[in-house]
């Protein structure tokens, strides 16, 4: 077998560059060191009214010289993207304006937010809203039409990296950062390019989004401390912290890498995907669409369950999620469990950019041999039998990660991330 190919004879992928920007800060370097100290991110909302709300904090990034409560979701998602992709690439060595394959972008569904609805309504006043007149009065709106078009962000981040052929904009919720990836490494396998830029990110910290989750009941309403609000794992959780944020990784052929004598990062080995289509926000109580996306990704890895080290959690801190992530954990490792560990202890839950946020830090955690915390976990939940890395961060030996990302509607992506060879 070729120092190159995989078990399976298909290009190895490799990751030779990261960016972050998280409410913990821009860049690698400040995010690691504080997601390391165990670091809360999380603070009272300031972008809006929070007048009869009943969840008043979130994870908001706050850029320098920037005020990012001004732009509308798919402004902030661009801003974003692009800082964590121009970081990226220079941590890969790359020109920005000649990126030698395509571009995946994981991103939210982008609609009308309520202050273009207002700029409409009063366009139409007092004429009833029918649709002749919501028409019209949309006309002339271009600025409008240029920032809500889906496919509009990818189309900007394209030229400005010089990426190859058209983007691909998707989502496929809590896991589409993951989604990003895995499209990035079926292309570098299938010989359709020598690497693809994989980006995850969102921008939609605003009311009505806040509103919709909290109709769920999916949310934190511990207000009163924000920094204690997310508790993955832990027995008095209470919902996710929402947030934001993004995080690229330049994926290329060990070969490619090799051959302009990149620094490889850690490699992407395996990729696994399964979709319950159970309800549009729950989970199958089986949880047999997120053990199969599990043992998927370490088939596909070439590995067998005990050769994971860590598993990076997706960990929302719901009732739900964390009672069904424990579950498919003791469906595939059985007894023998590897340490688990949420990042949105700290980081909240950036939706979009999750897993791939959490794929960067699974990246870091192979690098510098460290397992990331747990915070907020101060009474153990005797229904989670997990060895969560509590409050403090761990060295460890780690060789294999599992990134977990579980979307609403039962869509689920886990990545298999190895050290740099």
């Amino acid at each position: 077998m070729s120092a190159h190919r995989d078990h399976k004879g298909r290009p190895i992928v490799a990751v030779t560059g990261i960016g972050l920007v998280t409410p913990l800060g821009v860049g690698v370097v400040d995010n690691w060191a504080a997601l390391r100290a165990g670091r809360s991110g999380i603070r009272r909302i300031s972008r809006f009214p929070l007048d009869h709300l009943r969840t008043t904090i979130a994870g908001t990034v706050e850029l320098p010289n920037e005020d990012t409560g001004a732009m509308c979701s798919s402004q902030r998602v661009t801003r974003y993207a692009t800082l964590a992709a121009e970081e990226a690439l220079a941590t890969a060595g790359m020109q920005r304006g000649d990126f030698p394959g395509p571009l995946m972008l994981g991103m939210p569904p982008v609609e009308t937010e309520w202050p273009d609805r207002f700029r409409i309504a009063a366009r139409i006043a007092p004429t009833p809203p029918l649709y002749p007149a919501l028409t019209e009065a949309c006309t002339g709106l271009e600025s409008l039409y240029r920032v809500a078009a889906f496919a509009s962000v990818g189309e900007k981040l394209a030229e400005r990296f010089g990426t190859r052929g058209a983007p691909i904009a998707l989502s496929t919720a809590c896991a589409t950062g993951a989604s990003a990836i895995q499209l990035g490494v079926e292309a570098i396998r299938r010989g359709e390019a020598e690497a693809a830029l994989a980006i995850g990110a969102d921008g939609t910290v605003q009311p009505e989004a806040l509103i919709r989750f909290s109709l769920l009941s999916a949310l934190s309403t511990r207000n009163e401390d924000p920094a204690k609000a997310a508790r993955p794992f832990e027995k008095t959780r209470d919902g996710f912290v929402m947030s934001e944020g993004a995080a690229c990784l330049v994926l290329e052929s060990l070969e490619h890498a090799t051959a302009r004598g990149a620094k490889v990062l850690g490699i992407l080995r395996g990729c696994g995907e399964k979709s319950d289509s159970f309800h549009r926000t729950r989970s199958n109580p089986d949880g047999g669409a997120i053990i199969k996306a599990m043992r998927n990704a370490i088939a596909d890895a070439g590995l067998e369950p005990g050769a994971i080290d860590y598993v990076n959690a997706h960990g929302t801190g719901t009732p739900e999620n964390d009672k069904m992530e424990t579950l498919g954990m003791r469906a595939v490792f059985g007894d023998a469990c590897p340490p688990i560990s949420s990042n949105k202890s700290m980081i909240g839950h950036t939706l979009s950019a999750a897993g791939a946020i959490e794929a960067v830090f699974s990246v870091l955690a192979l690098r510098d041999q460290v397992l990331p915390p747990t915070i907020n976990h101060e009474e153990p939940d005797p229904a989670i039998t997990l060895d969560v890395v509590p409050n403090v961060a761990r060295d460890a030996k780690v060789k294999n990660v599992l990134s977990n990302s579980f979307g609403f509607g039962g869509q689920n992506v886990c990545l298999v991330i190895g050290g740099a060879v």
